[in-house]
């Protein structure tokens, strides 16, 4: 049943088979999931980045290699209509597998720019909700500002996420200020001296952080309330004293 209806609901054979291989595993290699889907593994390989492509399977790094995990499911209820009702009836079905939440990384790193990329776009997956954001200096001068102005910011307004920043005083961050309004933000501004921001976090969904260090190309996406609550913390204390 669980297949026919994630076929149904857009997936075709194969990819449903390898979704739910990964669900059920949790992390796992190409390997595994061609023998517990019973697809080749030459095969996998494609319908795995098509699944990437869908947002539905992502991967991580552990010990120098690469491994797969399938999204929460809910993540395929996005751009869904009358095929959330669907999804709905086996909702309860996939939310069950143990390996879902359990053996998902809690901590994913990511290098290079396209990386950094990454961790942007994961904060789109939460419309409607407020972000709170340390605004690295960097990324004024040194990041794809194609990137951020043409494709993460409209994005990010799209999905109506607001967000107050942080950011350091300086004539860039000033200009960056002055359309605010425009682009569902609040940005207040501290003393590049005093406090240097040399990385960027934001804080973001329920429990979620990121973290970018533009300078030495490297991102991370941490999930844990108790690191989200004391951040948050810190960032209304700079804001109320801002």
């Amino acid at each position: 049943m669980l297949q026919k209806t994630l076929q149904e609901i857009g997936l075709d054979d194969k990819e449903a088979k390898v979704y739910l291989a990964s669900l059920e595993l949790g992390e796992a290699n190409i390997q595994r999931i061609a023998e517990k889907s019973g697809i080749k593994r030459t095969t996998v390989y494609d319908v795995l980045d098509s699944l990437k492509k869908m947002g539905v399977v992502s991967t991580v790094k552990k010990d120098k290699k690469i491994v797969y995990y399938a999204e929460n499911p809910k993540v395929l209820e996005d751009g869904l209509d009358e095929k959330k009702v669907l999804l709905a009836n086996i909702m309860p079905e996939l939310l069950s597998f143990d390996n879902l939440i359990d053996k998902k990384p809690k901590v994913r790193y990511f290098e290079g720019f396209n990386g950094i990329k990454e961790v942007y776009l994961d904060t789109l997956k939460y419309p409607d909700r407020e972000m709170l954001s340390w605004v690295a200096e960097e990324a004024f001068y040194d990041f794809d500002t194609e990137f951020l102005n043409n494709v993460y910011h409209p994005k990010r307004i799209k999905n109506k996420i607001w967000t107050r920043e942080i950011a350091s005083d300086d004539p860039e961050t000033r200009k960056y200020q002055e359309k605010d309004e425009s682009s569902l933000r609040k940005t207040k501004l501290l003393s590049e001296k005093k406090f240097p921001l040399d990385t960027g976090i934001s804080l973001y969904g329920k429990n979620k952080i990121g973290i970018v260090s533009f300078n030495e190309e490297i991102g991370l996406i941490i999930e844990s309330e108790r690191i989200y609550r004391t951040l948050k913390s810190m960032f209304e204390f700079f804001w109320e004293n801002l």
